[in-house]
C-alpha cells in the first residue's frame, strides 16, 4: 500500500525493500487510527461546544456522578489499539535487526565527512554502496570520530553509527537502482555533504563489479597486520605461546579473570586490542599493550577478519630468521598485542 504522487511532487520515497514494505504498512496503520481518533475528536467538541453551550445568566452545570462503564471503555479501547502498534512495531525492528546467517556482509566506516565502505573480496569505495536485488547484505557500522547515521529512505532504514561500538543492520534491495543515502546526524559543519548513492544491481552483474578493482579480502588485509604488528610473538598458538590461542575465538564464550565470562565478538575484540586490561582472559595476566591511536577503525575491521577466519592450525608461524615486515617494530619487545 502507497500514498498517490502528485505530478513532480512525491509524497513517500521509493520502496526498494522488504523492510520498506513493513514500515509503510505500520505507519498507514497508525496514521489512520490516529487520523479518524483526531477527527472524532474534533466532531464531538464541535458538536458539544454547540449542543451543550450555556444559552442564559441562569443556566447551570448539573452535578455529574460519572459514568464507570463509559470511563472503562475510553480507558481500555484505546490501550488496546495501542497494544496493537507496539506488537506490529516490536515485530517490524525485530525483524529488522536479525539478518539471516547467509547474508551478504560489508563493512562501513563514518569519518567527517564520509562514508567509507569494504566489500568482502576487498573491494573498497567511498559514498556509495553496492549490493544485489533479491540477496539479504548485513551492514556492520562503527564511526572514526563522532556520532552519524547512516539513513536510506527508500529502505526506511537509519541507524546511528557511534564512535567505539559496532552496529548493524540488513536490507533486502527488492527492486534495481540508485538510491539516496544521508547522514542524518549533525556531524559538523560539512554534515549536509556527507551524502551518497546505495546502487542495487543483479546478483550476475555485483559480481562483475566486484571482481573489477579488488585489493584482497580484509582477513587477507588482517592477517598483514597481524605480522605487522608481531602479534605472533606472543599469540603464537604452540606450546610456549605467552597469550591465549585465538584460533576458533571468535564467536566463543571467553571465561575472565573474576569468574566472569563474555561471548568474543566484535566488540569483545576490539576492545581486547585498544583497551587489553579491560577484560582479561583467566590464567593469563594484563602484559598486553594497547594499540589505541595505532590502528584506525579500517585496520580493525580488517584484523577482526581475520581473526573470525581463523581456524586451527591457521595461525602464522613465527620465524625469526625472516625479516620484520615492512613496518612493523624493530624488536619482539615493542608492541606485542
Amino acid at each position: 500500500m502507497m500514498f498517490a504522487d502528485f505530478p513532480g511532487f512525491p509524497l513517500v520515497p521509493d520502496q526498494a525493500s522488504d523492510s520498506a514494505r513493513k514500515i509503510d504498512n505500520l505507519f498507514l496503520f497508525i496514521l489512520l487510527i490516529t487520523g479518524i481518533a483526531g477527527l472524532l475528536v474534533a466532531a464531538l467538541i464541535t458538536v458539544f461546544s454547540i449542543r451543550y453551550r450555556r444559552r442564559s445568566e441562569s443556566d447551570f452545570t448539573p452535578r455529574i456522578t460519572g459514568a464507570p462503564l463509559l470511563e472503562w471503555f475510553w480507558t481500555l479501547s484505546p490501550l488496546g489499539v495501542f497494544a496493537i502498534m507496539f506488537g506490529w512495531g516490536l515485530y517490524a525492528f525485530r525483524d529488522n535487526y536479525r539478518p539471516p546467517p547467509d547474508a551478504y556482509e560489508v563493512f562501513v566506516v563514518g569519518k567527517q565527512w564520509m562514508w567509507k565502505v569494504q566489500h568482502p573480496n576487498g573491494r573498497r569505495e567511498i559514498n556509495e554502496l553496492h549490493i544485489a536485488v533479491g540477496k539479504p547484505v548485513k551492514v556492520t557500522f562503527v564511526s572514526e570520530d563522532v556520532i552519524h547515521d547512516f539513513a536510506v529512505p527508500a529502505f526506511r532504514s537509519k541507524i546511528d553509527v557511534l564512535p567505539g561500538r559496532y552496529v548493524s543492520t540488513w536490507y533486502s534491495p527488492t527492486r534495481t537502482g540508485r538510491f539516496h543515502l544521508f547522514c542524518d546526524q549533525y556531524c559538523g559543519t560539512s554534515h549536509a555533504r556527507m551524502v551518497g548513492t546505495v546502487i542495487v544491481m543483479e546478483p550476475e552483474e555485483l559480481d562483475a563489479w566486484l571482481q573489477e578493482k579488488a585489493e584482497g579480502s580484509p582477513a587477507l588485509e588482517g592477517r598483514k597486520l597481524f605480522l605487522k604488528f608481531q602479534c605472533i610473538s606472543c599469540h603464537s598458538a604452540d606450546e610456549h605461546a605467552k597469550a591465549p590461542v585465538l584460533e576458533g575465538l571468535f564467536g566463543r564464550k571467553v571465561a575472565l579473570k573474576g569468574g566472569h565470562s563474555t561471548v568474543a565478538d566484535f566488540r569483545y575484540l576490539r576492545d581486547s586490542i585498544l583497551t587489553p586490561g579491560k577484560e582479561v582472559v583467566e590464567g593469563w595476566e594484563p602484559v598486553m599493550p594497547s594499540f589505541q591511536g595505532q590502528v584506525t577503525e579500517e585496520e580493525m575491521f580488517q584484523l577482526i577478519a581475520f581473526l573470525r577466519s581463523l581456524g586451527a592450525g591457521q595461525t602464522p608461524r613465527r620465524n625469526n630468521a625472516d625479516p620484520a615486515p615492512v613496518g612493523a617494530p624493530s624488536s619482539a619487545t615493542e608492541k606485542k598485542p
